[in-house]
């Protein structure tokens, strides 16, 4: 008969395995251990009958509470269409006066917006509408188109040079390339627009003067401040599309400039433009 041997310091039975002077306990598996696999094997018995469980080729066992998770999610879908379809319908119809006067309204039209923005508008209008060359910055209160919602909801229905049939039409003539006036005449101007951070200067007979005046006022306005609603913008601040060094100017002035903006028309709901025309707006703090 075998002798079995006790480890000295625990009094309990080794398995004879020795590693490295490190004997195995044969202690019993704990009780605890036991009850966890008896009950976890007992709720994977249960849930096999109650629950969709086994594969059987084209369909699947369904069990006996008949739950089913597809039916659920699309009923799930279903409500929150219903309930968003209520509200879409009202960004749609109603005022913006009306929505702004609604804080549950105005909330959802924010939310909706911002990832509007940035899967539409942020590539070419920059993160939170800070813009780059070329392209406006839209989180200020310059718009040479109008920066109400309803001006705003305009220009990302129709566009700007697009080819909606209502585009909003705008172009900087090209002075130079067209042989409209010569380049001392171009030098001249450059300097002369470099100057209307101060605005015109009332009797202003100088040359640079009177060229503006000539071929530039009709756009931009006798005091270079614009016109807003044609596309024209304000040259006596500091937000230049193109840049407003000497050379920015002077190639404006050769080549002439015509910005494009796509019509959403064809992409975005009417109520997805009007949530994006009051983000925007509340963007620019334009908001009433």
């Amino acid at each position: 008969m075998a002798v079995r041997e006790r480890d000295p310091i625990s009094g309990q039975l080794t398995t004879g395995h020795d590693w490295n002077g490190i004997k195995e306990l044969n202690n019993p598996v704990p009780r605890i251990v036991i009850g966890f696999i008896v009950v976890t094997h007992l709720y994977a018995l249960i849930a096999w009958v109650l629950l969709p469980t086994w594969p059987l080729g084209q369909t699947y066992t369904k069990g006996l509470l008949g739950i089913d998770q597809r039916s659920e999610v699309a009923a799930d879908i279903a409500r929150a269409e219903a309930d968003r379809s209520g509200w879409m319908s009202a960004m749609a119809t109603e005022s913006f006066e009306t929505i702004r006067a609604d804080p549950v309204l105005m909330a959802r039209a924010k939310a909706t917006a911002a990832p509007l923005f940035g899967q539409n508008c942020q590539a070419c209008h920059g993160i939170k509408g800070t813009g780059g060359p070329g392209f406006p910055r839209l989180a200020d209160d310059i718009w040479i188109w109008g920066g109400s919602a309803q001006e705003i909801a305009e220009s990302i229905r129709v566009g700007i040079n697009s080819n909606h049939p209502d585009t909003r039409f705008a172009q900087m003539p090209a002075f130079g390339r067209d042989e409209m006036l010569t380049r001392p005449q171009i030098a001249t101007l450059t300097d002369y627009v470099l100057t209307l951070s101060d605005g015109v200067q009332p009797g202003d007979m100088s040359e640079g003067a009177v060229l503006f005046q000539d071929n530039c006022a009709a756009c931009h306005g006798e005091d270079a401040r614009g016109v807003e609603g044609t596309g024209a913008p304000n040259l006596t601040d500091t937000d230049w599309l193109y840049g407003d060094d000497a050379d920015a100017i002077r190639k404006t002035l050769i080549h002439g400039r015509q910005g494009m903006m796509p019509s959403w028309a064809d992409r975005l709901s009417e109520a997805q433009i009007r949530m994006l025309a009051l983000y925007l707006e509340d963007l620019s703090g334009e908001s009433p």
